[in-house]
């Protein structure tokens, strides 16, 4: 069956060529249906291909590139459209599809009145086909082919409302930030190809322990260069300012983006090439010091925002970093661990914000709901147990991967700054405090209390239809259930790192650099492990509290906060640190500058221009000069004809 392992991506480019291509001719009432079936065919063969390759033994589980045909082979260049069935790919693409399913369905009723259905369902099925591309892909190029993919896809989607002026700038600030990660993805590609002489993983991988010496320089460079791309892709500091912008898209597009496609490729691509990263201590220490510091400060600004989507959208960022600080202290597979289950919980919120949104005909501001679980139970109840999840509470999904990642990092800890484990998880601790705090409070103010939703908007709530909720429902299920399959202290249910083993072969490899195991894979009593996972519920319980306390208990104190000595902090951070104005001071505006005062009025007008015109303007003087001689009358031209004689004897004479 994994032969077949091909026809995953080509099931919703399909979908693209079905809907994009035969779109006048296919109902409208078709289109939603074909685009999910489309995506489920993708989601089944992916597991089918999953329970084949479970049936095998650890040692056998990375199958033999599936190589379709050459792509490309000039020299020693020789590149192959070719594709990876191995545990990591799996996991991605049982993520990738799931979720992208429950999220088309969600879609069909969310859009249903939308003139753009069509595009919008053909532009979804090529957003999940360029992700499928990018997590099968056996080579760096074929996956960087998946990569721009989704970063076209991404633009298309975020920018779909393009009559909207916000929706298009979202769009294309996505598209240019994104190009400045990929313009180090691609170094780090062609330093690859440079040093190995191939870009296949397997390859590359065997390869680099002999290229390469343990914290040299070129992987230095390379792995920074890569980790570049990541932070463009996977909305880290200082490229994380498009992501917040992209909630100007339809919300299941929010959804798509946020849980199962796109930001995941960075996390993705760092633990494909764990090996390299493991080899570079010092970009080793950069992701996770990176990953921190994105953790917390999106939170913070997370706590200020009353746009619903747009405090989703930076606890992406501030979970995404978690997942990057997991790769920072080495621990890899619980990186993508919480990238399940972050997938989950967090589709589940972006839907449920839709659903939210869709009952208040399209509103986000939180100060003008409250009271909403009355009306909306299913969407208030799932909505709930996703808040529940990623706040870390257990037994939900996000409590298991979240404390694993703390207690790695506390337990971690990088070879050139040995304290770096404990600071990084004092940080990780403090961002957990944070979101627990501001993800309770959006419930608060948008299901609790009084209501302040509009008396025009009031008499029309309703809950969503079952096409919306039962996705809700799926959701909410496996953001309960979904992480039971890494519950650290039992081994015989410890199965999720089990599973990535054979990929996660870096550990071993780098063993024989450091003299040893590094202290990241060091053992601790299981009493200890307890201890940490009970301080970060604690943590996760004091945030709650503090949201019931400001939000429900005593809801004037926020206002007493913010008008006394904290004004100007709060504002601060209710402006996202201005961190967009600073940007535009320092490479918006310069470059708008160069681009009109110097390269526009002086080198197009002056320079291009003046050439060209001027070569006319010559041209044009000569012609008027000359056309005296054209007078047409046969006398002036003989004597001309006489003169000429006369010169030219005269010459040959003398």
């Amino acid at each position: 069956m994994h032969k077949y392992v091909w026809l995953i991506p080509i099931f919703p480019l399909l979908g693209v060529l079905i809907n994009g291509l035969l779109g006048r001719w296919v109902p409208k009432k078709a289109v939603g249906p074909i685009a999910c079936l489309a995506v489920g065919l993708s989601a089944i063969l992916s597991s089918l291909i999953f329970f084949e390759v479970v049936a095998l033994a650890p040692e056998g589980r990375i199958l033999p590139d599936i190589v379709c045909y050459p792509w490309i082979a000039t020299g020693s260049f020789q590149v192959d459209i070719g594709f990876l069935v191995d545990p990591l790919s799996l996991v991605m693409l049982l993520v990738v599809g799931c979720v992208s399913l429950l999220i088309h369905i969600y879609s069909i009723g969310y859009m249903h009145d939308d003139p753009g259905y069509r595009r919008y369902f053909t532009e979804l099925n090529l957003f999940v086909f360029f992700m499928l591309i990018l997590v099968s892909a056996n080579n760096l190029l074929l996956m960087f082919v998946g990569w721009e993919g989704v970063g076209l896809c991404s633009y298309l989607l975020i920018g779909f409302w393009y009559e909207k002026k916000s929706a298009a700038d979202a769009g294309k600030k996505a598209f240019v930030m994104n190009r400045l990660g990929d313009f180090g993805f691609l170094l780090g590609i062609f330093a690859l190809f440079f040093y190995t002489g191939s870009l296949s993983f397997q390859t590359v991988l065997a390869k680099a322990p002999a290229v390469f010496a343990y914290g040299g320089l070129e992987i230095t460079l390379i792995t920074l260069a890569l980790f570049l791309g990541a932070t463009g892709k996977s909305a880290q500091l200082p490229l994380y300012t498009w992501l917040p912008d992209a909630m100007e898209g339809p919300t299941p597009v929010s959804a798509l983006i946020h849980a199962a496609t796109m930001v995941t490729a960075g996390v993705y691509m760092v633990a494909r090439l764990n090996l390299l990263f493991l080899m570079a201590p010092l970009s080793l220490l950069i992701v996770g010091i990176v990953g921190a510091l994105t953790a917390i400060f999106a939170a913070t600004i997370g706590m200020t925002q009353f746009d619903l989507k747009r405090v989703l959208a930076y606890s992406t960022v501030s979970q995404l970093g978690y997942m990057f600080l997991a790769c920072g202290v080495g621990a890899f597979s619980v990186a993508v661990f919480h990238l399940m289950t972050h997938a989950f919980f967090k589709a589940l919120l972006f839907l449920g914000a839709g659903s939210v949104m869709h009952a208040l005909a399209g509103e986000l501001d939180m100060r003008k709901m409250g009271g909403l679980r009355r009306h909306l139970p299913h969407t208030y109840r799932t909505f709930l147990i996703a808040t529940l999840a990623i706040a870390g509470i257990p037994p939900l999904a996000g409590f298991f991967s979240k404390d694993e990642i703390l207690y790695k990092a506390f337990t971690g800890g990088s070879t050139i700054w040995e304290a770096s484990g404990v600071v990084l998880w004092a940080i990780g601790l403090a961002a957990a405090l944070i979101t627990a705090f501001y993800m309770f409070r959006a419930v608060f103010l948008t299901f609790y209390g009084q209501s302040r939703v509009e008396t025009s908007v009031t008499q029309h709530l309703h809950e969503s239809p079952p096409v919306m909720t039962l996705p809700l429902w799926v959701l909410a299920l496996l953001s309960i259930v979904g992480g039971w399959i890494g519950i650290p202290w039992i081994e015989s249910l410890n199965l999720f790192p089990q599973w990535l083993e054979p990929v996660m072969k870096g550990q071993e490899v780098t063993a024989q650099f450091t003299g040893g195991i590094p202290a990241h894979v060091a053992h601790h009593s299981l009493s200890f492990e307890l201890l940490m996972a009970t301080l970060s519920v604690l943590v996760a319980l004091a945030g709650i509290g503090i949201a019931y306390r400001f939000y429900l208990k005593d809801p004037a104190t926020p206002a007493r906060l913010i008008s006394g000595g904290m004004a100007p902090l709060y504002r601060l951070v209710r402006d996202k640190y201005r961190i967009d104005e600073l940007y535009d001071l320092l490479f918006v505006r310069p470059i708008l500058w160069v681009s009109g005062r110097l390269l526009w009025r002086v080198v197009d007008e002056k320079v291009i221009d003046g050439t060209v015109n001027g070569v006319a303007t010559v041209v044009k003087g000569c012609g008027r000069g000359i056309q005296h001689l054209q007078t047409g009358y046969v006398q002036n031209y003989a004597l001309a004809m006489l003169i000429g004689l006369a010169l030219i004897v005269s010459y040959l004479v003398c």
